[in-house]
């Protein structure tokens, strides 16, 4: 059985590699795939199409969650009673 799949050869500089890499490590693909990944969400739209839905969650509900994060960092700003500075 052969594949279909055609080999390439990419020249990178070394500090993109190793970010590539390390990006690919963390979504627990190995490198190709990530790159494979990567040309597919580019090339169909569905990178463009994720990033204009997380723009509109950020429009609509920004303040909100601004907010909310505010709320929750706030037991952290002062210093507790009793706490070592």
């Amino acid at each position: 059985m052969t594949s279909t799949k055609k080999q390439t050869q990419v020249r990178l500089e070394e500090d993109v590699l190793a970010a590539g890499k390390a990006a690919a490590a963390a979504r627990r693909l190995d490198f190709n795939r990530y790159v494979e990944r990567l040309i597919i969400e580019d090339t169909t739209g569905a990178r463009a199409a994720g990033m204009a839905a997380a723009q509109r969650l950020i429009d609509e509900h920004g303040t909100f969650l601004d907010d909310l994060e505010e709320q929750l960092d706030a037991p952290y700003a002062e210093p507790q009673p009793g706490a070592a500075a």
